[in-house]
């Protein structure tokens, strides 16, 4: 399948770099992710144009628990600014959002804002906005199996398995974009990208734009998807 003919319907993007991104110009990491979080309803908004239907952004890990705890309370404190911020923006922009991950580890009235937030936009149809949250693959497939396993399923397939996955009812993604130079998928979506496209970029998060998201498509556009055939 020539990737020209059939144009990505899920794009999923690690965004990573901030930190770097901040350190580049002397500022402290936090800087690194206010600028992250600026750029946001940039991409958001390209995607939007380019006419992709699902866009899900790997915002925190299960592992970035393990940094220092002021980066992850500032972190914490930022995704409640950017709720806040963005409510509107979905709204008049017609986004849906939903959470891939778990909300336990947060403020309960950070985890209302969210629910608020999913509530609100569950009826918008211009763009799917998944934002990966505490989210770690690994985590996510044992708590599948785990499921399965006390529901007593017998019909075990990939189709059924799928559905006790956080993205049930969300096309796998085609194409996955790593920004900041790293090149792997850091536990995010290992079930889901058995067949999806990876493109990675040097650009560091903050000054990824409309420009580099055009790179990433054109180069999907030259690909060929066998899924296993010749």
């Amino acid at each position: 399948m020539t990737c020209s003919d059939y144009p990505p319907r899920h794009v999923a993007i690690i965004m990573d770099g901030n930190g770097r991104w901040a350190e580049q110009r002397g500022l402290p990491r936090p800087q690194g992710h206010i600028a992250g979080a600026d750029n946001l309803d940039r991409v958001i908004s390209v995607f939007i144009q380019k006419g992709i239907a699902y866009l899900t952004l790997y915002v925190f890990s299960t592992e970035n628990w393990d940094r220092p705890r002021p980066e992850v309370e500032g972190i914490i404190g930022l995704i409640a600014l950017i709720i806040d911020r963005e409510v509107e923006f979905m709204q008049r922009s017609g986004i849906r959002l939903l959470i891939l991950g778990n909300l336990g580890r947060v403020p309960s009235a950070l985890q209302e804002k969210i629910r608020s937030a999913i509530e609100l936009t569950r009826n918008n149809k211009a763009i799917t906005l998944c934002i990966a949250f505490d989210y770690g693959s690994r985590a996510e497939i044992i708590a599948a199996a785990q499921s399965m396993a006390q529901q007593g399923r017998q019909d075990i397939d990939e189709h059924s398995f799928s559905q006790h996955l956080a993205t049930a009812g969300i096309p796998d993604p085609d194409l996955i974009i790593r920004t900041g130079g790293e090149m792997r998928l850091s536990n995010f979506l290992l079930w889901q990208s058995a067949y999806s496209e990876l493109y990675f970029t040097p650009v560091l998060w903050p000054d990824f734009g409309e420009e580099h998201i055009d790179q990433a498509l054109d180069d999907y556009r030259q690909r060929q998807r066998r899924f296993g055939s010749v």
